[in-house]
């Protein structure tokens, strides 16, 4: 680790409330990954007879239980059920329901207020809202890194280009970004994606198409600075070849910007995946999703529930990043060193 990361962690660590929010929101980063293992309507054990089954890992038919169908076994099943607790033992979740799950239990009409078997309600579906916001959250936060790396790829690749060449290519460039800037993005995503069968291949794509421009500006605004420097202009004396000198020498020098601008990227991102969830043109339909929640608190007035804790679990993540960000920012400023 050279001298200069290690002192920009320790400026970010010093940044007590950025810090922890970064402990905070990896945990829930953590757990959202492992929102199997915490909502589920598998057992995590099973254990027949002398054998031990693992069914959030794999389908196992009724008859490996005693039963009589060759499909999977409904572990939620009474039938199924007495046939295992006969000769085992099952260990479950501590949430007994997936996010696609209804709550088949209930005594009232959907949505349901929150109970101890469901500890924020159900939706108008009767399916248990804290599952659909661990499976949302895994979704939008894995949704958000994949776009925020894509974007930032393809911006810091065109910014390095356009910089270090500067003439006819960055006047182009320019002009481009100018004409594409101008663009309203939400408007022009609802309408490509209403194009395509909904699916998240084809609305990271065209979410893609509209984000990269982020960090164009930045990068190019370093390589134009850093292009005439003296380890540069020695390099190419040397022969040393143009991708060598911009993503070896001059791209290392010229991150600090661009990195403490990943969050609020991810933070952009996730926004507006979460709108267009909440207007009816983001995630397909049967996918768990922060947005579809928000939806449904507007839908169900009469249960507040929903949309309490769709803006909050929004709220505190976004939150989260934000002073995420500017820990970053203030941990690679050279002026703060």
């Amino acid at each position: 680790m050279s001298p200069i990361l290690k002192t920009r962690l320790k400026k970010f660590k010093q940044n007590k409330l950025g810090f922890v929010c970064f402990i905070i929101f990896s945990i829930i980063f953590v757990l959202s990954l492992g929102a199997e293992f915490i909502a589920n309507d598998k057992p995590l054990v099973v254990k027949y007879e002398q054998s031990y089954y693992f069914p959030v890992f794999r389908e196992y038919p009724e008859t490996a239980f005693g039963g009589v169908f060759e499909t999977e076994a409904d572990y939620k099943d009474p039938t199924v059920k007495e046939l295992i607790h006969e000769k085992g033992w099952t260990i479950w979740p501590v949430i007994p329901f997936s996010y696609q799950t209804p709550n088949l239990d209930l005594a009232v009409p959907v949505p349901s207020k929150p109970t101890a078997q469901n500890w924020l309600g159900t939706d108008d579906q009767g399916r248990d809202v804290v599952a659909r916001i661990l499976y949302g959250l895994r979704i939008s936060l894995l949704f958000g890194f994949a776009l925020t790396l894509a974007s930032a790829f393809l911006g810091v690749s065109i910014g390095a280009v356009q910089g270090y060449y500067g003439g006819w290519i960055d006047l182009v460039g320019q002009r481009i970004l100018e004409v594409w800037g101008g663009l309203p993005m939400l408007f022009m995503v609802m309408v490509l994606v209403s194009m395509f069968t909904p699916s998240i291949f084809w609305l990271f794509i065209i979410m893609l198409i509209f984000g990269w421009t982020a960090l164009v500006g930045l990068v190019r605004a370093e390589f134009l600075r850093a292009r005439n420097f003296d380890y540069v202009r020695a390099a190419r004396s040397l022969g040393v070849s143009d991708s060598t000198i911009m993503f070896r020498h001059i791209l290392p020098n010229a991150m600090s910007s661009s990195l403490s601008q990943l969050p609020f990227m991810l933070t952009a991102n996730i926004t507006a995946l979460t709108a267009l969830d909440f207007l009816g043109y983001g995630l397909p339909p049967e996918a768990a999703s922060l947005g579809e929640l928000l939806a449904q608190g507007r839908d169900n007035i009469t249960a507040p529930w929903l949309a309490f804790s769709g803006f909050l679990t929004l709220a505190i993540v976004l939150s989260l990043l934000i002073y995420i960000g500017e820990a970053t920012r203030d941990a690679f400023d050279p002026r703060r060193q």
